[in-house]
Order: C-alpha cells, then structure tokens, then sequence
C-alpha cells in the first residue's frame, strides 16, 4: 500500500490492497461523519448501521435543508473520500482488465456493493500473457456444469438468474420483511448480469442474445412469482417498469465481462454476483430505514355552500361499483363512510372493498375542516393470483395511511371548494419510484369520495 495509490489515475493496484484501502477510508470517514459533522451541525451522532445506507434514514444530518444550510461542511469531507474511491476503482479496474466505465457504479446505491465485490475479486490481469493453446488447461467448474450449445446455455443462465429471484426475493420479504433498494434496483440487475455470463462461458454471444436472455429471465420469474405463490400480479406489474432496465443493464455488463471473451475464464465474477446479493439485502436490514411521511392532496369545487357540504363530508352514503380500471384490477376503493358521536372524540369509519379505516376525529370545525388520525388500515389491494389464500408482506402496513383530513373553503359565488389531504407512510424502496404509484392510487381515491359528496350535496341543493 502506497498513499499515492489515492491519486494516481494511472497505476494499477492489487486485490488485497484495494480491499485494504476501501476498509482504512471507509473507517475514517464514518468516524468523521460520526464525530465532527454532529459537532458542526448540532445534530445527534450516526450509527454504523444507518451510516451504511447514507446517514438520512434516521438522522436529520443529511436532510435537504442540512444540506442547504451546511453545504460545504457536508462537501468538504466527503471530497477527498470521492476522490480516492474513484481512483482506486479505476486502478483496480484497470489492472483486472475490466471496463474502467464501471467506475459509474461506484456513486450508485446498491449496486456500489456490486462493483466492489467485482474489483475485489478480479484477478489481476494488467501484464500480457501468450494466448492458450487448445487443451493446454482443464476447463473450470463453470464451464463443465454449463452445457455448450446456444440454446442449453440460455437456459442455465434464465435458470439460474430466476432461482437467485425467487430465493432473494422470499429471503427480503419473508425474512427480512423489506422491501427496498436491494430487492428492486441489485436484484435485477444481478439476474441480467448472470444470464448473459452464463450465456457466453463457452462462446461470445451477440448483444442482441445478451439482452434477449435478460428479458427472457425476468419475465419467467414474473410469471414465477405469480405460480409459486411468492406475490399477486399487480405487485409484479407494478416493479416490471423498475426491473426490467435495470435487468437490461446488468445483461450489458455481462455481455462486456463474457467469460469466452477472456483470457482467463475465472469463475470470480459469477461469484462475486453471487455474494452481492445477500450483502445488499443484509445492510438494508441492518440499516432498517424509517419511511417518509408523504402527502397526497386533491380538490374540486362544489355548487352548494360548505353547511350543506358538511354533512356528506363526515359521512356518506354506498357509492357506486368503481369504473375505473385501477379499482377494477383489485386496488381497494372507499364504498361508505360512517359516524359514531359527534365532535373531537367521535370516531369515523371510512369502509373501504379491503375493510374499513378506523378514524378518530381529532378536529371537528363545522363546517371548514375535519381532521381524523388513523389508527387502522385495511390492505391495499386484493392481489390477482390464482390461489386463494396468497398473502404477501407488502398487504399488511407496507402503505399505511396516518392520518387524513377534509377542509371546506366558501367560494365567492355561494360555492364550496372541497380538499381532501391524506398523510401516509410506504416502506418500499426507491421511495420515488413506489410514490409515483401510491400518490396516483390516493389521488383516484380522494376524486371518488369528493365527487361522490359533490354530487349528493349539489343534489340536494336542487331539492325545495
């Protein structure tokens, strides 16, 4: 080990020395952001635990206003520690004889732990070697267990990549109960990335069979989840659009890395993408991320003036069989609302085709606003699958609402505007890819109620 390993961009390093190096830095940063930041910031000190997935699922040194206010001293540690990774991952890459474009990974969550995996356990290749004669080597374990012709090696590669889903997969969310960065974003990825390796042990592949095997491998695992009993057919829909690029990336990587495509077929990256997976679902457990509170609001304007709004607000009558097709499909849709006592005390259920809320009124200001906590939510959605007593982890709390309110606004010409707010938490990772969903599905939900309660209150104002 050298110091200037840590900023020569055009040496190579070792296998022991980079994980040495990674190990020593990763040490005195997290002592730095665990002792000096709260010192500058005044905020409480990070565990090692959150530490590994970013410092912000349980501290506020990381919020977007620290980060307004205290940009540089945020930067300023960080800096050099960027800049050493890097130029480590590019040595390390380099002398492994892999793609330097690689280096990319090193700033991506989750799958950072991938490529450090990979330069860790890349042999060194940086000093040139006569080529092989035929025969002059046994053939590894990889290549004796995969068979050789174009269509066998497809199917090892599709095999292997879904049997890594399914597994990974219950060991997340039965085991773990999470579902998060790994599961969404490494996964995927890792499964595109053993298809194609597998794929191309004996022969190189094309790019365009590269990509069709990833695709081929996600899809049989969709349809996997489904017959396996492992998860309903929305869920599954609804991770396709995150899943399959990243599936199509990691089969690019592959086709790059193909073991026929190097000197020497070592099995140390199928290995390595072996062993990423557990890592990332392992720190994402240790790390056990507290959810954002979220906020969905909607509103439309109603002809009637807000005392005669009120009374639709605080209950309301059956509503008729949803048309809309996210309802249709088996996401849970409001049917009636009913009112036991009146005023702050009184408790409010809001019966959903799932079960109902159970709503206390916290606020009760005839007529301009009512607000309520939640303090039971049915689940979601009825998933599409063709068992009957299929129970995913995500149905039980992974979307929860917390608490909601309807306000009531008097309008100029005698009218009311009508806003519904809910406040709700989702424990699913990337959070702005799942609040996408969520807040449309809310949203449908709020338009629901509020024009049912526009209607009944717009006809009752046409009654003598």
């Amino acid at each position: 080990m050298k110091p200037s390993q840590l900023w020569n961009w055009h040496g190579v390093i070792g296998r022991r020395d980079y994980v040495l190096w990674g190990i020593l830095l990763f040490a005195i940063k997290w002592n730095i952001d665990r002792f000096v930041l709260p010192m500058w910031l005044g905020t409480p000190q990070i565990n090692l635990s959150d530490y590994l997935q970013g410092g912000a699922a349980k501290n506020d040194w990381l919020t977007p206003e620290a980060v307004q206010n205290h940009g540089w001293k945020l930067l300023l540690p960080a800096l050099p520690f960027l800049w050493a990774g890097i130029v480590l991952t590019v040595q390390r890459l380099r002398s492994a004889r892999l793609p330097l474009w690689l280096t990319i990974l090193f700033v991506v969550p989750v799958l950072k732990w991938f490529l450090f995996l990979v330069a860790s356990l890349a042999p060194r290749r940086d000093e040139p070697e006569p080529p092989l004669l035929a025969g002059a080597r046994e053939p590894m374990w990889l290549e004796r267990i995969c068979p050789h012709s174009r269509i066998g090696s497809a199917l090892a590669g599709v095999a292997v990549s879904c049997a890594l889903l399914w597994g990974a997969t219950l060991l997340s969310t039965y085991g773990f109960r999470q579902y998060g960065w790994g599961l969404f974003l490494g996964l995927p990825f890792i499964a595109g990335f053993l298809a194609v390796l597998l794929h191309g042990v004996h022969v190189p592949r094309s790019s365009l069979e590269s990509l069709a095997v990833a695709s081929i491998a996600v899809v049989v695992a969709a349809v996997g989840f489904v017959l396996l009993a492992i998860e309903g057919v929305i869920c599954v829909a609804m991770a396709a659009p995150l899943a399959m690029p990243l599936a199509l990336g990691g089969a690019m990587l592959g086709h790059v890395l193909q073991p026929a495509r190097r000197r020497h077929r070592s099995p140390h990256l199928f290995c390595a993408a072996l062993l990423a997976a557990p890592l990332m679902l392992g720190t994402e457990r240790l790390a056990d991320a507290t959810a954002p509170l979220l906020e969905v609001r909607s509103s439309l304007d109603v002809a009637a003036p807000p005392a005669r709004v009120w009374p639709h607000v605080v209950a309301f009558t059956e509503l008729p069989p949803p048309t809309e097709w996210l309802f249709r499909l088996g996401v849970a849709y409001p049917q009636r609302a009913e009112i036991f006592g009146h005023g702050p005390g009184a408790v409010r259920h809001c019966v959903f085709s799932t079960g109902p809320f159970i709503e206390p009124i916290e606020i009760w200001d005839e007529p301009r606003l009512l607000r309520f906590g939640v303090t039971k939510n049915p689940p979601p959605m009825e998933e599409w699958t063709p068992y009957k007593n299929v129970h995913p982890p995500h149905l039980d709390g992974f979307l929860a609402s917390e608490r909601g309110q309807f306000q009531l606004i008097a309008l100029p010409d005698g009218g009311t505007r009508l806003e519904g707010t809910t406040w709700y938490r989702h424990h699913m990772w990337p959070v702005d890819y799942w609040q996408l969903w969520s807040d449309y599905i809310i949203h449908r939900i709020h338009l629901r109620v509020l024009t049912h309660i526009k209607e009944r209150a717009e006809v009752h104002r046409e009654l003598p």
